[in-house]
């Protein structure tokens, strides 16, 4: 007990004397920014990626499209995204002659392999809305894009939001891996007080925990989001 209790103690004080905190504040807003963005840019690429593969393809151009999009979803849901970044970071980045930093090519990333998966479930949120409803859209002078954009992408979006917040809770906990590109998540912060004390336990636990509040924060916006829709729903 009292070997625990020297632990937590070692902590506090890196956490307090060292400041600690400020990496750790500094790891909490990285971690967020970055899931946040890669969910923003997702939702984008998704759902332009699923507005594509739901077109009919009765030209070429529509089936070059769709494979396009077969090809870009294939890919990053096909290699890890730690190897993502490290491509990204080390490959591309000097061979286009760019300069981001690590937590930039991070948002970009994760944006990009999210928006793979987000087409997936967006499409399948699409194909969840009767056809009827943009077959009205048609009918009444709509245009294919706007009948989406106006009819049919709302309603999808409220069928898939569960799953949306799942994909940005995966995000949350897959920002762990962005220090292979020097970019300073919630891991590193409490890796250098574990470094610091010569001591881990403590720090990843308290990581640990962190996550888990963040979780739990997220599951509970998204079902306040989802009782907010149904009672709009009853009303209309």
């Amino acid at each position: 007990m009292g070997n625990i209790s020297q632990k937590i103690t070692r902590f506090l004080e890196i956490f307090w004397e060292q400041n600690g905190y400020v990496k750790v504040l500094e790891g909490l807003q990285n971690t967020i920014l970055i899931a946040i963005t890669g969910l923003i840019i997702g939702i984008i690429i998704g759902t332009l990626i699923a507005t594509a593969r739901v077109i009919p393809r009765y030209k070429l151009a529509p089936k070059i499209l769709n494979g396009f999009c077969g090809f870009y979803v294939a890919l990053f849901r096909g290699t890890p995204i730690v190897v993502q970044l490290l491509v990204f970071y080390y490959v591309l980045l000097p061979i286009l002659g760019l300069k981001l930093t690590g937590v930039q090519v991070s948002m970009l990333v994760f944006g990009l392999n999210s928006g793979a998966y987000i087409s997936e479930i967006m499409r399948s949120g699409l194909q969840s809305v009767d056809h009827g409803q943009l077959e009205a859209g048609r009918a009444v002078g709509l245009s294919f894009g706007t009948s989406m954009r106006k009819i049919v992408i709302p309603q999808a979006v409220k069928n898939i939001l569960p799953t949306l917040g799942n994909e940005f809770i995966s995000l949350i906990k897959e920002t762990s891996v962005v220090s292979f590109v020097g970019a300073a998540d919630l891991y590193v912060a409490f890796n250098y007080i574990g470094s610091s004390s010569y001591e881990f336990m403590v720090p990843y636990l308290v990581m640990a925990l962190i996550y888990i509040v963040i979780v739990l924060i997220i599951t509970l916006l998204i079902k306040l989001l989802e009782r907010s829709l149904k009672k709009s729903d009853r009303r209309n």
